[in-house]
């Protein structure tokens, strides 16, 4: 199978194409190497660079992706932008990559003469859903709306029934779960993947969006101060500089090893996946993020300060974790990894590599002054 993979440099990326390689796949990687992501590394992993043919430049440029997408069986589209918060003040940059790069795909995918592409697999994310699938006593399932400024304000940060504002719990998130994203990210995420699926059906190829959950592990960018909770606080333990939680602690992610996710992503590419739908990609497990930041100082034996701010930023969710039945069904996949387990891998390898810039409080700030974080 020849296989082109958008954003193929950066970190779910270089796990996918090296499980390719080992499935004996011809590959191809098209990424700008974005200096927010990338930082200081600016060319593939001495492991990849000679086995992978490497198109250096962006998702827009429709020349780069006209040579890029040539003679391939199956396209994994994950370049995109994917910072929540940054995507609430960078609307056009976040429109123009996440959605104009789709576009500028499929504009080729349908009109290119002699496309040979069949396969078609696109990074969406858990953001599409917002705040996904709740259940009520009196009203049973349910699904909340955005947060009111004025609950968050006073310290109620759970959502309520939206039907008789009573206090609702999470339960896992099925695919079937209406659209309702709270941030642009998770718009832009909604639209890439039905712009995707939209063009499978008609055009008669497989594709599938992948609604990955938090994933973490061994090469996530430790320079991005807009995503990754994980690298973050653990730069901040290891200077044992003080760890700052935002609203109670108590909200929770869906964390997902990245090997997990590699091997979701993988079986969508193989010969027997032949439909158009989306799956949820997660653990199925949801972790509060007081318990991440506790761990994670516990492991490099910080004496890191833990403070619960209050504060919360506009377009956070407070709960997400993944119903995962229908990618066990279809797919036959089960995670392999418990957050342990991968939180001490990511951690040893964390060990022997530089943390997060001064950016993050600067990423902070920037949403301060537009109002997106308070508190």
């Amino acid at each position: 199978m020849k296989v082109l993979v958008t954003g193929g440099a950066g970190f779910i990326g270089k796990h996918l194409v090296r499980r390719l390689l080992r499935e004996g796949c011809s590959v191809a990687v098209l990424d700008n190497f974005s200096s927010q992501v990338h930082g200081r590394e600016q060319e593939l992993p001495l492991d990849l660079a000679s086995d992978v043919e490497l198109y250096r430049g962006d998702v827009r440029d429709r020349d780069v992706v006209v040579r890029a997408i040539r003679n391939r069986d199956a396209l994994v589209h994950l370049a995109a932008e994917t910072g929540t918060g940054q995507s609430m003040y960078a609307v056009g940059h976040y429109q123009e990559v996440n959605i104009g790069g789709t576009a500028t795909i499929l504009d080729l995918l349908v009109n290119q003469p002699n496309c040979t592409v069949n396969k078609f697999v696109v990074a969406s994310s858990r953001a599409v859903y917002g705040e996904g699938k709740y259940r009520c006593q009196k009203h049973q399932i349910v699904y909340p709306t955005g947060r009111k400024s004025e609950n968050l304000q006073a310290g109620q940060f759970e959502p309520c029934c939206p039907v008789c504002g009573n206090p609702c719990v999470p339960v896992p998130t099925s695919e079937d779960s209406p659209s309702n994203p709270l941030s642009f990210y998770g718009l832009t995420k909604k639209v890439q993947e039905e712009m995707v699926l939209l063009f499978a059906r008609s055009r008669g190829f497989s594709a599938h969006a992948i609604r990955y959950q938090n994933v973490y592990g061994p090469g996530q960018s430790l320079s991005n101060p807009y995503t990754g909770i994980l690298a973050i606080f653990s730069s901040l333990a290891r200077a044992n500089s003080l760890i700052q939680i935002f609203e109670d602690g108590e909200e929770s992610r869906d964390f997902v090893f990245v090997d997990d996710a590699v091997e979701a992503t993988y079986r969508c590419l193989r010969d027997e996946a032949r439909s158009v739908e989306a799956f949820n990609v997660g653990s199925g497990q949801r972790t509060t993020v007081l318990h991440v930041a506790k761990e994670i100082a516990r492991f490099f034996g910080s004496v890191s300060e833990i403070a619960i701010t209050g504060a919360f930023r506009q377009g956070d969710i407070r709960h997400n974790y993944a119903d995962l039945s229908k990618l066990q069904a279809v797919m036959r996949f089960t995670p392999q990894f418990s957050f342990h387990e991968g939180l001490k891998q990511f951690l040893d390898w964390v060990e022997g590599h530089e943390g997060v810039s001064a950016g993050y409080e600067s990423s902070l700030n920037e949403m301060r002054q537009r109002g997106l974080l308070h508190g």
